[in-house]
């Protein structure tokens, strides 16, 4: 297949995904099990290739069988829809497959990416901030730690330390990957110290300066304390000013894990959500959840630009990337990565294309859906939102009222058929002991239309459970 034939062949089936978002009879995902899929989809790596004309047939299953992310429809994780914008970035970014470690290999990209940190460092109101893109709010939150273990150790990274005295703080409702960086950077899990949050679900304050103080009581030494903006379950956010007065009186490192709630600062009616943050020592901040950006393109940024340097000195030994010219300028030396991709042009193609009043617009409108779901939750007499509201996650479930009905199993059943009728997508969790449906409002294409359809669809699939009537699929 010639080439003009192969991309216009590759653009039909583009357009035609895109349209689909907008297709009623569509579904969001046919649901099959594992081992269903792995039985009738062919697999397989063949001794000699197929051709390219198979390479349609392979894309055209992998479209029928994917998870349609792009519709509205879609509300389960902390990311969905598409920038169409972005979209081209990215294809343009894999087209040229450039690598950013330095600057003689992606010129522009470069600029493109520091231009990029540099707005961010202001919008955070980091005077002189610097930073990375990263592989998501995982890996910003291990930075974060890194640096704060740099900045209490500075011979660490080169001599390592025993961390089994080092201890760092969370919410107790904080993010899983805090625990990864807490295994990479040597601490161990069983010194990250959960603090208690109150009933919205935010880090107390006092409690925290109660867990420092009983660290230092024990012999421990506080290095890191991680608060969150924006929680996954929840959508709460940690009040950062009371915790930088703690982190400040007591020199310790403060990180704010911004990943998912980052994007409120854009918002003149949301940005006291993240009051303080300009006190942080660095931050993380994904654009590809609220903001849209193909998976994936997260940021990490440190007020201390030498801080995050020597965290990423090994670099230094690398002749035969670096050199002295250029040593202000090459990224690789900021980064824990030696190849990376370019996760800068789509965000830059997108910001030039609507501005941050754009993306204030898109903030509030997010936020106004998610008013707009709680306030039919609240009239719905056999409905309950289970936690208040800060940002666009809509924490709920069904309480019949009849006081026989096993609630957990009830809202656990009534999400697993969502689930597998496969049109509305949201998530199940946890608060405390109850099991509760989250839905998460970040997705362009989510409508009060579509917000209606699923508070209709909780009804019916609870009474039909509550009169034994099986799933129909």
């Amino acid at each position: 297949m010639a080439l003009e034939e192969f991309i216009d062949n590759l653009a039909k089936r583009i357009i035609g995904y895109v349209e689909s978002s907008s297709d009623k009879s569509k579904k969001t995902i046919t649901f099959r099990t594992a081992e269903s899929r792995s039985k009738t989809t062919d697999l397989s790596l063949p001794l000699e290739g197929h051709g390219s004309q198979a390479v349609m047939d392979d894309i055209d299953e992998f479209l029928k069988q994917c998870v349609n992310t792009n519709r509205g429809d879609f509300m389960n994780p902390l990311w969905g829809g598409l920038n169409i914008t972005a979209f081209a970035g990215e294809v343009i970014s894999a087209l040229t497959n450039q690598s950013m470690y330095t600057y003689e290999l992606a010129p522009l990209a470069t600029l493109i990416e520091q231009a990029i940190i540099m707005r961010m460092s202001e919008i955070i109101g980091f005077a002189d901030g610097f930073g990375t893109l990263t592989t998501g709010g995982s890996n910003g939150n291990m930075l974060g730690m890194l640096c704060a273990r740099q900045s209490i150790l500075p011979s660490s990274s080169k001599t390592g330390f025993d961390g089994t005295k080092y201890v760092a703080y969370v919410s107790s409702e904080f993010h899983y990957s805090v625990l990864m960086s807490a295994n990479v950077v040597g601490i161990g899990h069983q010194n990250v110290i959960k603090v208690a949050c109150d009933e919205k679900g935010r880090m107390k304050s006092s409690s925290l300066q109660e867990e420092i103080d009983r660290s230092r009581a024990n012999g421990l030494i506080p290095f890191c304390i991680i608060a969150t903006s924006g929680t996954t379950v929840r959508g709460a956010f940690d009040p950062i000013g009371e915790i930088a007065a703690i982190a400040h009186d007591e020199s310790i490192w403060l990180h704010v894990d911004a990943a998912w709630g980052g994007s409120s600062l854009f918002s003149s009616k949301k940005r006291d959500l993240m009051h303080g943050v300009e006190l942080a020592d660095s931050v993380c901040w994904d654009a590809h959840k609220m903001m849209g950006m193909p998976l994936i393109c997260s940021a990490f940024i440190v007020k201390n630009e030498r801080i995050l340097s020597s965290v990423c000195s090994h670099g230094d030994v690398a002749h035969y990337l670096f050199h002295e010219e250029n040593k202000d300028i090459d990224l690789g030396r900021y980064s824990l990565q030696c190849g990376r991709r370019n996760d800068a042009l789509k965000l830059w193609l997108a910001w030039r294309e609507i501005g941050d009043s754009g993306w204030a617009k898109m903030v509030e409108k997010y936020c106004g859906l998610a008013d707009y779901l709680e306030q039919k939750i609240v009239e719905e007499p056999n409905l309950e939102m289970m936690s208040s509201r800060e940002w666009t996650n809509v924490c709920f479930r069904y309480n019949d009222q009849s006081g026989h009905s096993d609630l957990n199993y009830l809202n656990a059943e009534i999400r697993d058929r969502l689930l597998k009728e496969g049109e509305i997508l949201v998530s199940r969790s946890n608060i405390d002991e109850d099991v509760i449906i989250r839905s998460v409002i970040s997705n362009p294409s989510v409508s009060a239309e579509i917000l209606d359809r699923l508070i209709e669809k909780v009804k019916l699939h609870a009474s039909e459970i509550i009169s034994g009537i099986p799933p129909t699929n």
